[in-house]
């Protein structure tokens, strides 16, 4: 599902993506009609400009990821000002890519997206890195009432930490002679023991814990 508040734009990247064997269910061109209609089709990918009318297009993603965790939002913006790129994936996107990304990078990107991957316009990435890791020197401390952490398995904790290195699934089946789809598996298992939304907020998860170290 592609939302963008420009019809040229919007109808471009939906055709793009359609040309390329993508299944375009739907588009919006204001936050409420976004959240309506996602709602409605419930696409497995999102591909959504920020700057919406109505709703900012950071609601409308912590509004959709938070009644679907499936859902995997590619942000595709004008902007790539630190402080929205961070409020984006904190808003529980997935990815970000800037507007001047060509029309393979952006079919590359929503493909990436689909099966998981964080997906950022180059130097992106470190700066979402950047302040998981800034976080992480300053956990917030446990409520006395806090319940326990959840008990991962030797292969979900191995997965984990490679994820938190930046392997792709692919290279983790790889490294781990197992199919990209039990990697896969594991990784929705762990998403859901640990409550978190997405494989960025999972990265963070593990460098907390100095599992990228590891």
């Amino acid at each position: 599902m592609v939302v963008d508040d420009h019809p040229m734009w919007r109808d471009a990247v939906a055709r793009d993506l359609a040309a390329a064997g993508c299944d375009v269910v739907a588009t919006a061109g204001d936050g409420p009609q976004a959240v309506r209609r996602a709602q409605a089709v419930r696409p497995d990918v999102l591909v959504l400009d920020l700057n919406l009318p109505g709703m900012p297009g950071v609601q409308v993603c912590k509004e959709l990821v938070g009644a679907d965790p499936a859902l995997r939002v590619l942000v595709l913006s004008a902007s790539g000002e630190h402080a929205d790129v961070l409020e984006a994936v904190k808003s529980g996107a997935t990815g970000y890519l800037l507007k001047s990304a060509g029309a393979e990078e952006l079919i590359d990107a929503v493909r990436r997206t689909a099966a998981g991957d964080p997906v950022f316009t180059p130097g992106l990435a470190g700066l979402v890195l950047g302040e998981y890791r800034r976080l992480a020197t300053d956990p917030a401390p446990a409520a006395p009432d806090e319940p326990k952490a959840p008990q991962l398995t030797d292969r979900e904790t191995e997965v984990l930490r490679l994820v938190a290195k930046g392997l792709s699934y692919k290279q983790i089946a790889e490294r781990l002679v197992i199919s990209h789809r039990t990697v896969q598996n594991h990784v929705q298992n762990t998403l859901g023991k640990l409550q978190l939304h997405n494989r960025v907020e999972l990265v963070r998860y593990a460098i907390e814990r100095g599992l990228d170290d590891a």
